[in-house]
């Protein structure tokens, strides 16, 4: 499955945020009205602009400003980098993790395109849901793909084969209180047509919650359904699906 992916994947590289443009941009949007919710102490946020500006006004004592805190992002099934673009403002490092190397490359160049540095965000290929372990293991075994505060999987969960194990996995990779994030689809009918490696029509409340508590993330629990769905397909074959956004807590 994972090699179907990511020939898929290959393929789509080159096209994907113009197809998916509309539907990223709404995700982003979501996300960042969410960033209490999803409950990362952040690197900065709105509020935090706000507090430096009142601090840099003149001041009989003014402090010297404060570096900001440290804050990584696993992005897992990174693609394009969808989750670490929506994320990287409030984080200080991204890593993206993908099977398909076209993705990875695409994630690169949109970092480099924006004058983003190698350790504030870069992606490499590998897989991480494999039953035998993690490939290829004399990468993703170094210390640098450990201890992250918040760890990602958007919409590639119905792609795995096993989610729970990949869910799992990424929870290994969480510093003690960090955070798992996903979003994906809820319960749905299949779509005509070849379905380009999808497992699963959709992941119910109660499985996604089974998941993330067997994983040893459901430490505050929550999922939560955007709005009204989103159109998927053209044509005849157009439907609508509900997204979630979940999240939970790896025990301290």
């Amino acid at each position: 499955m994972a090699e179907i992916n990511r020939l898929h994947f290959n393929e789509e590289a080159a096209t994907y945020d113009s197809k998916h443009g509309k539907l990223n941009e709404r995700l982003t949007k979501e996300i960042q009205a969410r960033l209490d919710w999803i409950g990362v102490n952040w690197a900065s946020t709105d509020d935090d602009s706000d507090e430096s500006e009142n601090e840099s006004k003149p001041t009989e004592e003014s402090k010297p400003a404060q570096p900001r805190r440290e804050v990584r992002l696993l992005d897992y099934a990174c693609g394009t980098g969808t989750m670490s673009k929506a994320l990287a403002p409030y984080t200080t490092q991204c890593v993206g993790i993908d099977v398909s190397e076209n993705m990875v490359a695409a994630y690169n160049a949109q970092a480099e395109n924006q004058g983003l540095s190698h350790d504030e965000m870069h992606a490499v290929v590998g897989d991480l849901a494999v039953a035998d372990g993690p490939q290829p293991a004399d990468l993703l075994t170094e210390p640098r793909f450990f201890g992250f505060d918040v760890a990602t999987v958007g919409g590639g969960l119905h792609h795995f084969a096993d989610p729970e194990l990949a869910a799992a996995r990424l929870v290994q990779r969480l510093r003690p209180g960090g955070v798992l994030l996903v979003w994906d689809f809820l319960p749905h009918g299949p779509i005509h047509g070849h379905q380009y490696g999808v497992m699963h029509h959709g992941l119910s409340e109660e499985r996604v919650r089974a998941m993330f508590s067997d994983a040893g993330a459901g430490k505050g629990f929550s999922l939560q359904v955007l709005g009204s769905g989103t159109t998927i397909g053209s044509g005849e074959e157009v439907t609508r699906r509900e997204i979630f956004l979940a999240r939970g807590e790896k025990e301290a």
